[in-house]
């Protein structure tokens, strides 16, 4: 009897207990876990709400994925300048640098006119391979023309690589031909080259010009040094001028080539990110070469990386202008689509303990993206007594005071040049008009030009063409006013401006870099480092 009584009232007991439970769920959800499901609710659920009532509401029909792509920035740019969104169709145009190699057809291009025209072959390319040469001006991919409006830097990248050993029909022009020749290229693998000079500035000092930080650097730096060891290299300069940064497992590579064993180069740290000490293990082959790092305000990322662990341990001597300011690290996360985000997780700070991150306001960008123009104006790229340090004062390995919160101060400042500066050199320059006259004078005169091999005949041939009066004329022709007291002032300024680009127009990256250095201030200031103080810092 009894146990039917059990067996009548348990269907009542069950579910008395499903609804205790619940209840004290309840409870503890709401005492513990505190505003977590509403967050939910209102946040990511609300932006799929959203999207979900557009494309079931709204008065016009709505691409979706259009509306989710344009909005992914602006979200990101809420959080940092840095965190960023790649779409899919972009994701390999973005990557291809930190790999150090694409697979494509083995030029260098300038867009003039509405039309792509061949600046360089890469040697041993698939494009030198066919017979294509610079100067040639492609005016069809795939039997499809490919002129005006359309030709864009991203477009004509997107049409020309692709697949290795895919094939791709080119139409070009040759110069003083007024028909097409089509030529089938086989895409190969390209290097992506991150140096871009390496050789000697004098008897004993050795020059490395580093302009990124991909996966193929560190072994470009070994082979270059391993050069200027041939050369008797007593003295080394690390050019990281202009260089925008990278991967920063590369930067601690090459630092640690420089440091004696447990020095620290640089540390990571972020809200989920656990503190990383990165180390140098002591089997770097360049302990102790006298070293000096260049640095400006281009300078940035991966570039402080490695300008910061040699100036905090008294490695290097810093030479130039404050470097720009990177100290937020990016993880790359990506989604099913093919898309990415790069999303800052940590900020790293250089062995001192400072971070290089200038300081920004979330969300606002535009005074960031301006930062430059401001230091410019505010006069800190000729004098070192304007650099404003945000952050506070941190002290090296021998005691010498460097500071955070926006850079690389170097230790050996060198104001920007402008005393031959004009309003008309910068119109000039600004306009395109000298880069567009280079290379109409490379082409019109390419058969005399290609016969120089090296860059001091070059030069010296150059300099006895007299193409200042040239370009005047052919920037009056082209809208620019001839203003005869600015054009004396900036002569050799557009003297040296003209001749560099004719000079890589015809030779390649390592003779122009030649080129500009000579007379550089900051490779003069780097010399004197070398003939003064050794470059190995020493506590004033």
């Amino acid at each position: 009897m009894s146990q039917k009584k059990n067996n009548r009232f348990m269907p009542l007991w069950m579910a008395l207990c499903v609804a205790i439970g619940i209840i004290i769920g309840s409870f503890y959800t709401n005492h513990f876990a505190g505003n977590r499901l509403n967050i939910i609710n209102s946040g990511s659920s609300r932006l799929n709400n959203l999207l979900h009532i557009i494309d079931d509401q709204y008065v016009d029909s709505v691409n979706i994925n259009d509306l989710v792509e344009k909005a992914l920035p602006q979200i990101l740019a809420e959080l940092d300048p840095h965190s960023v969104y790649i779409s899919a169709k972009d994701v390999q145009t973005a990557t291809d640098d930190l790999k150090g190699s694409f697979s494509g057809v083995g030029i260098e291009f300038v867009i003039r006119q509405d039309t792509i025209q061949v600046q360089n072959v890469i040697k041993n390319g698939p494009a030198e391979k066919v017979g294509i040469l610079a100067g040639d001006k492609i005016v069809s991919i795939d039997g499809k023309p490919f002129v005006g409006k359309i030709v864009t830097d991203n477009e004509a990248k997107h049409r020309l690589k692709g697949p290795k050993n895919s094939k791709v029909r080119i139409g070009i022009r040759r110069y003083g031909s007024k028909t097409v020749k089509e030529i089938i290229v086989t895409r190969g693998d390209i290097p992506m080259r991150s140096i871009s000079a390496t050789y000697m500035l004098d008897s004993t000092t050795g020059y490395i010009r580093i302009k990124s930080f991909s996966e193929k650097t560190y072994a470009e730096m070994i082979t270059a040094l391993q050069h200027l060891n041939l050369d008797n290299a007593e003295n080394l300069v690390i050019d990281l001028r202009d260089n925008t940064g990278g991967l920063l497992d590369v930067a601690v590579q090459m630092a640690n080539e420089f440091l004696p064993k447990n020095k620290l180069i640089v540390y990571t740290e972020g809200r989920k990110s656990q503190r990383t000490d990165y180390r140098s293990n002591g089997k770097g082959s360049y302990q102790h070469i006298p070293l000096v790092v260049l640095i400006n305000e281009g300078s940035a990322s991966a570039s402080e990386i490695f300008a910061g662990a040699m100036q905090d341990n008294d490695r290097a001597t810093i030479v130039g202008r404050r470097s720009f300011g990177k100290g937020l690290v990016q993880q790359q996360i990506g989604f099913p689509d093919g898309s990415l985000i790069r999303l800052t997780i940590a900020r790293y700070y250089t062995p001192s303990g400072r971070c290089i991150q200038k300081p920004f306001k979330p969300g606002e960008n535009a005074d960031y993206e301006q930062d430059l123009l401001a230091r410019y104006q505010h006069g800190e790229f000729f004098s070192q007594d304007s650099i404003k340090h945000t952050g506070p004062a941190y002290h090296t390995s021998i005691g010498r005071t460097v500071y955070g919160g926006g850079g690389i101060t170097p230790d050996i400042f060198v104001p920007e040049d402008t005393s031959d500066m004009t309003s008309y050199y910068k119109e000039a320059a600004m306009s395109g008009l000298i880069l567009q006259y280079a290379f109409k004078y490379t082409d019109e005169h390419r058969k005399q030009l290609v016969q120089f091999k090296e860059l001091k005949p070059l030069t010296n041939y150059l300099d006895g063409r007299n193409l200042v009066n040239d370009f005047v004329n052919y920037a009056q022709q082209n809208g620019l006013r001839k203003r005869n007291n600015l054009i004396s002032k900036s002569r050799k300024l557009l003297e040296k401006y003209i001749n560099s680009r004719i000079i890589y127009n015809i030779l390649d990256e390592q003779a122009w870099i030649e080129y500009l250095n000579f007379k550089d201030p900051d490779i003069k200031a780097a010399l004197k480092v070398f003939s003064t103080t050794g470059a190995f810092p020493k506590k004033k």
